[in-house]
């Protein structure tokens, strides 16, 4: 495997970050800015910093084909920037809510986007031509706290969220005169805004932090804080799931969550690098991780680097570079997101992080 592609921009953290569909720009959520930065060689510049927000900005997205760029922050505000000649001109969002945006993301088909908030609501926001703005519709029942993520299903009406109510939940975004009308899935046949499609709790009632479906969007995947990966299987409308599968790891919990294929999901989070889960509705499993520490020699390395630290600890009572973490990113991963490869066959990967890095990562 070909080794990572690290961009050190700062130090700082990176809330949330994405790429555009031709991977010339890069948009990273920085304090109360969104700032650019654009391919130059085999790293990215600084082009551009968009000023818009007066609070920390939560969370970004590129549409793919609009090129279109979305961001809420703790002003309670979200903004779309369009691209235009002379650089990119925001438009106001109403959100109507009272709270932090938390999480953003652009619907597969970049209709709508989906706004989460520490309002307990989440605010799915669409354009209103005669009025010429963005406004938006809330998701409210049964949420009964904040908002840490949200996931579209690919026919960009289904929508997974998950929350510090312990809850991942599959709704019904459907707006007439917007979406058209979806093909019956396993989530359900008739679905009018706000239908809850699915509700599930984790075992252990931790803070689910991410949630992702599947390509096809016949399963859903979340991420809890106690450090577990749940899988569903939907059986029909209004029936129990054919099955819902918990990994429990010994790990710390994860942040962030991805699936490369049907049958693998990409996990990152506070243990700083990127594990890999295989399965399917008969069982998943932890088979390792992203980063290849197999090289040959590296057992080796390891062995002699833990006999040089118990030297120097000897000579000189304590250990030399005792902060380096051995993974490429120092601290925890915030965010993991699709970089190149088609739905169900993932090339690669990026994820950025509290280390102010993103990093390319091939599978």
């Amino acid at each position: 495997m070909a080794s990572p592609e690290v961009h050190h921009l700062f130090h700082g953290p990176i809330a949330d970050h994405s790429f555009s569909a031709d991977h010339q720009t890069l948009a990273v959520a920085r304090d109360a800015n969104v700032e650019l930065y654009g391919k130059a060689g085999n790293s990215y510049k600084l082009l551009d910093q968009l000023k818009g927000h007066d609070k920390t900005v939560t969370s970004v997205d590129i549409a793919p084909n609009s090129g279109r760029i979305v961001s809420c922050s703790q002003d309670r505000n979200a903004l779309v920037w369009e691209p235009s000649p002379t650089g990119y001109k925001p438009t106001l969002v109403l959100l109507r809510i009272s709270r932090a945006a938390t999480f953003v993301r652009w619907s597969p088909n970049e209709t709508k986007f989906a706004v989460g908030s520490g309002d307990r609501v989440i605010a799915i926001c669409y354009f209103e031509e005669e009025n010429d703005w963005w406004v938006s519709k809330h998701l409210k029942k049964p949420i009964r706290s904040t908002i840490t993520s949200v996931a579209w299903h690919p026919n960009s009406v289904l929508l997974a969220a998950g929350s510090t109510d312990a809850h991942a939940r599959v709704f019904s975004s459907f707006i007439k005169g917007v979406d058209a009308r979806p093909e019956p899935t396993a989530w359900g046949e008739r679905i009018p805004f706000n239908t809850v499609c699915g509700e599930f709790l984790n075992n252990s009632a931790g803070w689910v932090h991410s949630v992702a479906f599947s390509p096809s969007g016949d399963s859903l995947a979340f991420a809890a804080h106690d450090s577990s990966i749940t899988v569903v299987y939907p059986s029909a409308p209004d029936q129990p799931p054919r099955a819902v599968i918990s990994i429990a790891t010994q790990l710390l919990p994860f942040k962030s969550l991805l699936w490369s294929s049907e049958d693998e999901i990409i996990a990152a989070g506070y243990d700083c690098e990127a594990f890999r889960f295989k399965g399917g509705e008969g069982g998943w499993q932890l088979t390792g991780t992203v980063e290849n520490k197999g090289r040959p020699g590296a057992s080796q390395q390891r062995e002699e680097s833990a006999l040089n630290m118990f030297k120097q600890m000897d000579l000189k009572g304590k250990a030399k570079d005792d902060t380096q973490l051995k993974t490429v990113h120092q601290n925890t991963i915030s965010m993991i997101r699709a970089y190149e490869g088609s739905p169900g066959s993932l090339a690669k990967f990026s994820s950025s992080g509290v280390d102010g890095r993103v990093v390319i990562w091939g599978l």
